[in-house]
């Protein structure tokens, strides 16, 4: 693939359509997906005994941030929580209090 054509599906593809997902309509209430999208790319030309090349490449990353919900005239945002991490971190914060309490214990015990 050519730099020209890395750059334009890289342009095409960092878009408000990849933050801000098809509304869904469904019995009144309509609902706007968001993400937070993050990209970026690069390229070159280049040539070297009698050769000559170019290429290029990108990176697109999203995530889900929440949505926006509209209902009767108001409109509301309701957050995407990712569980997974906050159990995670959950799991560290109890592992490190343990973990001190166990060395306080430890040191208090060898007085």
């Amino acid at each position: 693939m050519g730099l020209e054509k890395v750059v334009g599906v890289m342009r095409d593809n960092l878009t408000v359509r990849r933050v801000y997902g098809e509304p869904v309509e469904k019995d009144g209430v309509v609902v706007i997906p968001a993400a937070s999208v993050i990209g970026g790319g690069g390229g070159g030309h280049g040539a070297e005994q009698d050769k000559e090349g170019e290429g290029g490449g990108f990176i697109l990353a999203a995530r889900p941030v929440g949505a926006y919900v509209l209902k009767g005239g108001e409109v509301r945002w309701v957050p995407a929580v990712d569980l997974t991490f906050l159990g995670a971190v959950f799991a560290v914060m109890v592992a490190a209090i343990h973990r001190h309490r166990s060395s306080r214990r430890g040191s208090e015990r060898s007085r």
